[in-house]
């Protein structure tokens, strides 16, 4: 499985990272830490053997990828054992989301993931993940007692292979 993920400005990297971290501390559950998972939010997901097919096509239309600004808003989970920060699904989000989807789509030999594509797709920021559940509640509480809307940009868009996490390639967006 390949992800087409969007990344963060430094002080929007940072303060997630801060959240991801508190949570690691408190309910002991590292998993984030451990395998270095870098603040994003995935806007597609696909699967292939001609994933240098799906690059050049993303290398072709990268120019045409800009830099924008989200909010995220509110805390919430995918039971039984992940907590996310949820943005606020706007225009530029959105736009991204249809244009990434369809672009990768253009490649043949490509398989979507149905829950990643636009409207059947919930963006969010995952702070900890394989979280037992008293580590949710854990999690929640430190979250509830810390977190507050913010807006952070994206800046660089990528292509990572999962399990493990492995970057494969990435862009920097311009203005």
């Amino acid at each position: 499985m390949y992800l087409v993920s969007i990344y963060f400005d430094e002080k929007t990297e940072k303060w997630i990272r801060k959240y991801i971290s508190d949570v690691a501390k408190k309910t002991n559950n590292t998993f984030m830490v451990n395998n270095n998972v870098p603040p994003h939010i995935t806007i597609a997901a696909f699967e292939t053997d001609k994933v240098d097919d799906v690059i050049s096509k993303m290398e072709s239309v990268k120019n045409g990828i800009k830099s924008g600004s989200i909010t995220w808003a509110s805390v919430a989970t995918f039971l039984p054992s992940v907590i996310y920060l949820a943005p606020i699904l706007n225009e530029y989000l959105h736009g991204l989301s249809v244009n990434v989807n369809n672009v990768i789509s253009s490649v043949d030999g490509v398989k979507l993931s149905d829950k990643y594509q636009p409207f059947n797709w919930i963006p969010h920021t995952t702070i900890g993940k394989k979280l037992a559940k008293e580590e949710m509640k854990i999690a929640f509480e430190v979250l509830q007692n810390s977190f507050g809307m913010f807006d952070g940009r994206v800046v660089k868009i990528g292509v990572a292979k999962t399990n493990p996490y492995e970057e494969i390639f990435n862009w920097e967006l311009r203005e």
